[in-house]
């Protein structure tokens, strides 16, 4: 019973660890240009029976809300991620 419960604890032990710094680099300046303003998309359609389609969505993130600094954001994401300072400058 004890080897199965490892079993499944495992990759969860695994997949809490560091990621590779590439990786959160990708996450993080996503993450960095969430902080500088709301995100969203509107999308409209027509599908075969003539009906419209639409699609509204916004999103706001929370670093954005308390004012934080996009490059501030993304240099402790990737220490958070890594354990060391980002391999590249942040793009926005």
């Amino acid at each position: 019973m004890r080897w199965l419960a490892l079993i499944f604890l495992i990759p969860l032990a695994v997949a809490c660890g560091p990621v590779s710094p590439e990786l959160a680099a990708d996450q993080c300046e996503e993450r960095a240009r969430k902080a500088v303003g709301p995100t969203g998309e509107i999308g409209i359609g027509i599908n075969s029976d003539g009906d419209v389609k639409n699609k509204i969505s916004i999103g706001v993130s929370t670093d954005f809300l308390r004012g934080a600094d996009p490059q501030r954001v993304y240099e402790d994401c990737v220490f958070k991620k890594t354990g060391q300072g980002p391999i590249r400058p942040l793009v926005l």
